[in-house]
């Protein structure tokens, strides 16, 4: 009977470190995706996050400044000395294979933590006095974990903090922006949507929180090339690819079906188009919570999200039974802003309002108009309402609509203006801007 070991590889590590050692520049190729907690010996671990803390001071890690922080710390006889740096930084020719090496390292690591996983998935089905949809769920959860390499329970050193949110602010560009396509209102929310957040777009009946959401979704998806998934509990598949349709060719939405079965080419090649986008829909009627964090999971082991969209929140069915409605969609608010954590990205969820808003003689929304709970105040880092002066005063210029956004955490509040065309249902940017 062959005898099973934790796997590792201490040549690996041995090899990561001396490289770094060696070209102090080595750091830069690994750093992004190796961490002191990946090797399988203590004084590895602590000896790299020693070269990252010089790193994360600007200095480069080489024998001298990396032993001078292990002193620092007061580890440098722990890990073995100075002669134990030196052994290192002599045992590897070249720091060219230091991604290599690394990616080893990366590799023994994550199947540590899945043979710790399986003991907790083990645990878990051993357990028969929890609910199953919840067992099922953590246990989904805990290997999403090992597959993004998200271990919640870890603590961020305020160096590394700083670190990375120095290398955000001097970027020209911060990547993982989600702009939404619409100008002002971009400009309003400092780039667009970014990870993490919950932003709620709500409206009464009509007014288009669907429309609004698929022009972000087909301006991502499409022009920005960028990983968008829509959960649409209201409309199927089909109708959501007409409307994607008529946005791309400015077709009315009531003739793409009937032009296309013609052999129209601007919607032949309209197809070939959104076919290339990276957008995924998942149109079932009734989806619990769980259900879609479980989709939304899967989807982003096969390419990473940069937005989810959820259309709309109220259809959703809270994971436990509830006789209040407020407290159900209270849960599903707060599950919805866990999601966009873990996964990564912004989850942007579409919201009803209240009847309030029409008995008042401003049918401005406000933040108390939202429907069912005060929690999706309280949740949402950015609320953002639709209204449509157009629908009853001529006077307004016909498919103008202002964005009000009316709650965010780190960001100035305000109306934008776009424009709504409704035979596309699509919004986009004023061609001459208001006041």
């Amino acid at each position: 009977m062959n005898e099973r070991h934790v796997p590792y590889d201490l040549s690996a590590e041995r090899s990561v470190l001396g490289a770094i050692l060696l070209e102090r520049d080595a750091i830069l190729a690994v750093s992004d995706q190796l961490r002191s907690e990946d090797f399988y010996l203590e004084r590895h671990g602590q000896l790299y996050a020693a070269m990252l803390a010089c790193l994360a001071c600007r200095v480069p890690p080489d024998l001298a400044t990396v032993a001078s922080e292990l002193r620092r710390q007061e580890r440098l006889e722990l890990v073995g000395g100075l002669s134990f740096l030196g052994e290192l930084a002599t045992e590897v020719p070249t720091a060219v294979h230091v991604e290599y090496y690394a990616q080893a390292v990366i590799r023994a690591a994550t199947l540590r933590r899945l043979i710790e996983a399986g003991g907790t998935i083990t645990a878990l089905g051993y357990d028969e006095r929890g609910d199953l949809e919840a067992t099922l769920d953590r246990a989904e959860q805990t290997l999403f974990a090992v597959s993004q390499r998200q271990r919640g329970a870890d603590f961020v050193s305020l160096s590394t903090v700083v670190q990375q949110f120095f290398d955000m602010a001097q970027a020209n560009v911060d990547e993982r922006v989600v702009p939404t396509g619409l100008l002002d209102l971009d400009r309003r929310l400092n780039g667009g949507l970014r990870p993490g957040q919950l932003a709620l777009l709500a409206a009464r009946p009509g007014l288009g929180k669907s429309g609004l959401a698929m022009s972000i979704a087909y301006h991502l998806g499409v022009h920005e090339r960028r990983s968008v998934g829509v959960v649409s509990l209201e409309m199927g598949r089909s109708e959501l690819l007409q409307r994607l349709m008529a946005m791309h060719t400015g077709v009315d939405t009531r003739q793409v079906e009937a032009r296309l079965r013609r052999g129209d080419p601007v919607l032949v090649d309209a197809l070939g188009v959104l076919a290339a986008a990276p957008i995924a829909i998942e149109d079932s009627a009734m989806l619990t919570v769980m259900d879609v964090r479980s989709k939304a999971r899967r989807l982003a082991t096969v390419r990473p999200l940069d937005l989810l969209i959820v259309d709309y929140l109220q259809l959703l069915i809270g994971d436990t039974p509830t006789n209040s409605r407020v407290d159900e969609v209270s849960r599903i608010s707060r599950q919805l802003k866990l999601l966009a954590r873990e996964l990564g990205c912004p989850v942007l969820a579409l919201s009803q309002l209240s009847r309030a808003v029409e008995q008042r003689a401003s049918k401005v929304p406000q933040l108390s108009d939202l429907r069912d709970s005060g929690s999706l105040e309280q949740d949402a880092d950015i609320v953002i309402f639709i209204s449509r002066e157009d629908i009853a005063n001529e006077a307004t210029p016909d498919g103008v609509a202002d964005l009000h956004v009316a709650k965010q955490r780190n960001g100035p509040l305000g109306v934008v203006g776009v424009r709504f065309d409704a035979p596309t249902t699509r919004f986009a940017n004023l061609e001459t801007r208001r006041g």
